[in-house]
């Protein structure tokens, strides 16, 4: 009889085992491009066989095995039994195994390819360097991460993204394309190379968690499932990468971050201001592993980097009983520290904010008019938006109307245009 939960059954392990599968594949066949393929195709036997059949015992090693037989088919579609081919053939015992099949005994055949923990670890590493590999676009190294590493379906990742389906697919043909023409390896760079390269990867999960919490368009303010899928891509990486400061800082960052996603929408969605904010609602489980995570890139000695200096402002508003009470000069202290470090116009004009705070909105609205002036964040919300709010704490109505209409105009989320729309209509 058929097993009515077996496409639950197959999602379910294919969202935790799928990295690993894709990993000891890449390894096993050499070629990060056909394991992918391959994963996809062991995937798709599943679908098929077990609400048929029911779930086998052991379900991540009847996966990998049947990725593995159809390297096996693919090596031998390249090169019939060339030494590459019968080294593998003789390692697996495939001798009279037809192509393409499941395993006749999954719960034996398991046994097989049961992984090392170190191996895994490794093969975890290698996938998310290959998955971020500089030589790829910023839209490719999204996708691909969190296809390979992540486990989401094609399907998935569009809706995350609002974009079609179709258009997550063509990034990920190509992005696989050129790691092929680039001859990237599978493999966890050298020490000499590792530096330059988790910054990639980093940047990466940092920017799957910025739309899942800050959703630049759509009707939803947050998007709970892709932020919580970039913290756990961090929980991973911090256990791949422990002595990295970094790292801990960016995971620091994300769980204070998430920490005031209960107070930041009401009842209906709508956005809920920092000001406004049940802070008894925030997430204090969260907060303690944020500042752990924080502390524990502070302990490495070497100075924070632009992602714990995030961190350490995050804390600053996670251990403040109100806005009010916030130690805002710190705030700054750290933008300007921040600015230093990777100086950029959204950097600057979060300083001004914070400059308002402290010192008044007087004291901001030159920071603000200097980016103006330089032609910064064009195109975005942001700066009008700020500016807007700055003149209006300044009584310059006139002047704020024009900029919170020029917010409202460019800005591509639904419940972030309400608020702006509401300022406006504040103005009278």
């Amino acid at each position: 009889m058929a097993d009515p939960t077996g496409r639950e059954a197959v999602a379910a392990v294919w969202r935790i085992e799928s990295a690993r599968i894709v990993g000891a594949l890449a390894r096993y066949t050499g070629d990060f491009a056909l394991a992918e393929d391959l994963a996809q195709e062991a995937l798709a036997e599943a679908l098929v066989t077990w609400p048929r059949e029911g779930a086998p015992r052991h379900p991540a090693g009847w996966l990998l095995t049947v990725g593995r037989r159809r390297a096996i088919d693919a090596f031998r579609r390249r090169s019939a039994l060339d030494d590459r081919y019968a080294a593998l053939a003789h390692e697996l015992g495939e001798g009279g195994i037809s192509s393409g099949n499941a395993p006749a005994d999954p719960a034996r055949e398991a046994e097989d390819v049961l992984w090392d923990p170190d191996q895994i670890d490794d093969d975890m590493l290698a996938l998310m360097f290959v998955s971020c590999h500089p030589v790829l676009s910023r839209e490719a190294r999204v996708a691909l991460t969190l296809r390979v590493v992540g486990g989401l379906t094609s399907d998935e990742i569009a809706r995350a993204f609002l974009v079609p389906t179709a258009t997550v697919q063509a990034r990920i043909t190509r992005a696989k394309k050129t790691l092929g023409a680039a001859r990237v390896p599978f493999a966890v760079p050298s020490a000499r190379e590792r530096a330059e390269r988790l910054g990639s990867v980093l940047n990466v999960i940092y920017l799957i968690f910025t739309e899942g919490s800050s959703a630049s368009s759509g009707d939803d303010l947050i998007r709970p499932d892709l932020a919580g899928e970039a913290q756990r891509l961090a929980r991973v990486l911090a256990r791949l990468v422990p002595d990295e400061p970094e790292v801990h800082g960016l995971l620091a960052l994300l769980e204070l971050t998430a920490a005031r996603f209960p107070a930041r929408t009401g009842p209906d969605g709508e956005p809920v201001l920092l000001e406004h904010q049940d802070r008894r609602r925030w997430d204090r489980a969260a907060i303690r592993r944020g500042r752990a995570a924080l502390a524990r890139a502070e302990r490495a000695g070497r100075g924070l980097g632009a992602y714990g200096l995030q961190a350490a402002i995050a804390e600053c508003h996670a251990v403040a009983p109100s806005v009010e009470a916030t130690d805002w000069e710190r705030v700054v202290l750290v933008y300007e520290a921040l600015g230093r470090l990777a100086p950029s116009p959204v950097v600057d004009l979060n300083r001004a904010v914070a400059v308002s705070m402290a010192r008044g909105p007087a004291a901001a609205l030159p920071i603000v008019d200097g980016l103006a002036d330089a032609g910064a964040l064009q195109g975005s919300h942001l700066l009008p938006g700020v500016r807007g709010e700055l003149l209006t704490r300044l009584g310059r109505a006139e002047e704020a109307r024009t900029e919170l209409e020029r917010a409202v105009r460019l800005c591509g989320n639904g419940r972030e245009r309400a608020v702006l729309e509401r300022k406006l209509a504040a103005l009278g």
